[in-house]
Parts: structure tokens; sequence; C-alpha cells
């Protein structure tokens, strides 16, 4: 089989990609206590750049652009992995 044809085949893969704005360490007891319009303070600043995860692990950065009436991520670096050129 060709290389071609080996790629071809992986390009039906579904993958979970998501985007994350950062992180937070709450207790339980303050996770419960959360209400509407509670403001949870993360470990980024604002307008700092987000994460871009495949399956988990940080493939890529970018920041928040909105497209239409939803978000989206434009893709300013791409994070090379051990094993990757």
């Amino acid at each position: 089989m060709n290389e071609e044809r080996r790629f071809d085949v992986l390009m039906n893969v579904s993958l979970a990609v998501s985007a994350e704005l950062g992180r937070c360490s709450l207790r339980l007891g303050d996770l419960l206590k959360l209400g509407s319009g509670a403001v949870v303070e993360l470990d980024r600043r604002a307008g700092a750049p987000i994460d871009l995860l495949v399956n988990g692990r940080l493939i890529a950065r970018g920041e928040i652009v909105a497209v239409d009436e939803r978000f989206g991520v434009r893709i300013t670096e791409v994070v090379a992995t051990k094993g990757q050129r």
C-alpha cells in the first residue's frame, strides 16, 4: 500500500478537539456554593493565548475569535512535541 493511500484511511478518524481558557482548583465545598453569576478565577490573564488540545494533548495555541454568532480559535502557534519536526 502506498503512502498516500495509507494516509487516506486516517481522514475519517474522529478526534476530540477542545480549547482550554485556563484552569483552577476548587474545594468541593466551594464548588457546591457556585451559582448563576458566580465568577471562577482561572490561572491565565485576560487576552492570554488559549490552548488547543486534541484527545487531551496540547497541539497549538491561539486566540478567541467571533465567527457569526459563535466562537472559534485562530491558531497562532503550533506546538511541536517530541518526535515531530
